[in-house]
């Protein structure tokens, strides 16, 4: 098939793209009723993003989303917005927008292929089946172009995954590597099958925890599906606030954004909320996929010694053993999540930039950055709680 052969397109909204021409590059392992593999590129999870308000005017994440057809048939797509700041991204660019204006360039806008304030790993570049090579191939020379014929930038792929990596780096983009910590199920019956892989002083801490943490007072429950009522998420909005407040000043998603979730997305989720006489103190919202349980927010109107670690780390590796899945995405930073189990994992995104002096400057800061990250993630394997044969085993 020739490049001619595929129309590029630029599509403000997901709604004229469709949800099953979407989903049919988005997640195809979903048309028989099944989970998604990813459920943060399904056009439901996106398209609750737009009709929040949570992405669009006044928010510096304007959708215009690339498509590429065949005859009028959608083969590809891929979630792309301009930027005009680098909040919710969760891959940082800051010194870079810094250094770029400092040499009299304008930074922004820039092109970003991501899921909007969503640091978990997943296909960026999303194609029906039977058009995988030339589908990406088409994303990418798009994404390009467009920033080429409207002088930005760059544009970048946040969290993709280490094949579209590696695909892309052939093409011409630049690699960069990060981490973060993620809890592999390794076959566990139960929790106290995953303690009993742990080095006895990291067991007995853990143990301690949860014990100091379900001695709050009160109980903890985890909903999903039909279990979730609006109440649940009157309760969720005042946690999200308080922690949005705190960490980034203001919160990324709206409140409508967790209306649209209790009618859409509620089978995709695992909320964990904690009560306390009569009222809902504390809560944690995970996300489900086809094989890995995904933590996002955390937020509470009380504060009770270790319960932030019970509600979003420990209830999210019984939900995973319970459920099967090989993986929780603890999400963004976060160290203090090695103990508890998490280990450094390495995540991926790409980046192409318009001016050769400064893609040459990010690219020397890259191969340094890359050789630190190596470095960082064996030092924190080897701190990590586990004995030394399960550490051997993983390596």
């Amino acid at each position: 098939m020739s490049a001619q052969e595929i129309e590029i397109r630029l599509v403000p909204s997901l709604a004229e793209i469709g949800q099953a021409d979407w989903d049919a590059c988005a997640c195809p392992e979903a048309a028989e009723g099944g989970p998604p593999v990813d459920p943060f590129t399904t056009y439901r999870f996106l398209s609750a993003l737009e009709e929040s308000g949570s992405v669009g005017p006044g928010t510096g994440w304007q959708p215009q989303h690339l498509a590429a057809y065949v005859e009028g048939q959608i083969i590809a797509v891929a979630p792309l917005y301009a930027k005009m700041h680098s909040q919710g991204e969760y891959i940082f660019d800051h010194n870079w927008a810094h250094a770029f204006e400092r040499a009299g360039g304008q930074y922004y806008p820039k092109l970003q292929i991501a899921v909007p304030h969503t640091p978990a790993t997943g296909r960026r570049l999303l194609t029906r089946p039977g058009f995988e090579e030339v589908g990406k191939r088409a994303l990418i020379q798009g994404a390009i172009q467009v920033t080429e014929n409207n002088n930005l930038s760059s544009v970048h792929v946040t969290f993709c995954t280490q094949q579209e990596a590696e695909f892309a780096e052939e093409m011409g983009l630049m690699v960069r590597k990060s981490q973060q910590f993620h809890w592999k199920n390794d076959s566990y019956a139960d929790f106290d099958g995953f303690l009993a892989s742990l080095n006895s002083r990291k067991r007995k801490n853990i143990r301690k925890e949860r014990t100091q943490a379900q001695g709050f007072g009160g109980t903890i429950q985890t909903f999903t599906g039909d279990q979730l009522q609006p109440e649940h998420w009157d309760a969720f909005w005042h946690f999200y606030q308080d922690t949005g407040a705190r960490k980034w000043g203001s919160p990324y998603l709206t409140r409508q954004f967790f209306d649209i979730a209790q009618e859409t997305l509620r089978d995709d989720i695992a909320l964990v909320l904690a009560e306390r006489d009569g009222r809902w103190i504390a809560g944690a919202l995970n996300f489900i996929g086809a094989d890995a349980l995904y933590g996002r927010y955390w937020g509470c109107i009380e504060h009770h010694p270790c319960l932030h670690f019970e509600l979003c780390y420990y209830r999210a590796i019984d939900f995973a053993i319970a459920n099967g899945l090989s993986t929780v995405e603890a999400g963004a930073q976060g160290e203090h999540k090695l103990a508890r189990g998490y280990l450094p994992t390495p995540t991926w995104s790409l980046h192409w930039m318009r001016d050769e002096g400064f893609a040459r400057a990010v690219g020397d800061y890259l191969e340094a950055e890359r050789d630190a990250v190596d470095h960082e993630i064996e030092i924190l394997t080897e701190y990590g709680p586990f004995k030394r044969a399960q550490i051997e085993e993983r390596e």
